[in-house]
């Protein structure tokens, strides 16, 4: 966690926001998609979350769910999803966190997961599914490895929850930009700013804007009020529409540096 902390820290005082790149372990194929989420770190990104492939991804949008379906008839498995995290930190030296719903970890074993994420160089977990008051045996483990718990909140959270939820996390703050699952949106929702101003009446942790992010222009319109801009429908949308693996990697690398440009606007 501390990685992801100093990285924070450092995109700070150069005066602008990170950027923060999400695509899902195994996509295309678990190399393929190694080779995928590297070109984004690559490319400019700052900080990256691997998905963790689920069957019924509940908050996620038809993009990412395309995505999870290829990966999961690929047979990508835990083990595979720690291989990325281990090969991504140890090529590019950069944060690399999951997102798994939350009965992937549950099923693998919290302390055991816990402690393989952090043996692979993991930064932390982003855990849309667990709600807070659930989430102490995990928190302690996360604690334990030095691993960051970061919960994610809705424009449409109370005050109570925001409280609870900003005490209860580290690293980050994910601030959903909208309600709905995930998937790119023609403009960024007023509410995001909104929920940002909330969270940092209640928090001196990083508030990081997600969801609906599609181009340069609304990541330097996030980059604006908030502390990270997280992109992951729209990176995992240029892989889908690639002829090959060779093209994937060169758009996304296109895609990750008009982003990178955005966020330093």
């Amino acid at each position: 966690m501390s990685l992801l902390t100093e990285t924070f820290a450092k995109t700070k005082a150069a005066g602008r926001a990170a950027l923060i790149a999400y695509l899902p372990a195994g996509f295309p194929t678990v190399d393929a998609g190694i080779a995928a989420i590297r070109a984004t770190l690559d490319a400019g990104a700052d900080i990256v979350e691997v998905g963790v492939p689920h069957s019924d991804p509940v908050l996620d949008g038809p993009v990412i769910q395309t995505a999870d379906d290829i990966a999961l008839r690929g047979g990508v498995r835990i083990a595979d999803v720690l291989r990325t995290v281990r090969e991504v930190h140890a090529a590019t030296g950069k944060p690399v966190l999951v997102m798994p719903y939350w009965n992937s970890v549950a099923r693998y074993g919290v302390e055991r997961f816990a402690r393989s994420l952090a043996a692979a160089g993991g930064a932390g977990c982003v855990l849309p599914d667990l709600p807070v008051a659930e989430s102490a045996e995990w928190r302690s483990h996360a604690s334990a490895h030095d691993l960051a718990t970061v919960f994610v909140v809705a424009p449409s959270s109370t005050d109570a929850h925001l409280v609870a939820t900003a005490a209860a996390g580290t690293g980050f703050v994910y601030a959903s930009a909208l309600m709905g699952v995930t998937g790119t949106r023609e403009s960024v929702d007023e509410a995001a700013a909104v929920l940002v101003r909330r969270l940092r009446a209640v928090t001196e942790l990083p508030v990081c804007v997600g969801m609906g992010i599609a181009d340069a222009r609304q990541a330097a319109e996030v980059a604006g009020f908030a502390d990270g801009v997280i992109v992951g429908s729209a990176l995992v949308e240029t892989l889908l529409g690639a002829r090959d693996e060779a093209e994937g990697v060169a758009e996304l690398e296109r895609l990750t540096a008009q982003l990178a440009a955005g966020v330093r606007a």
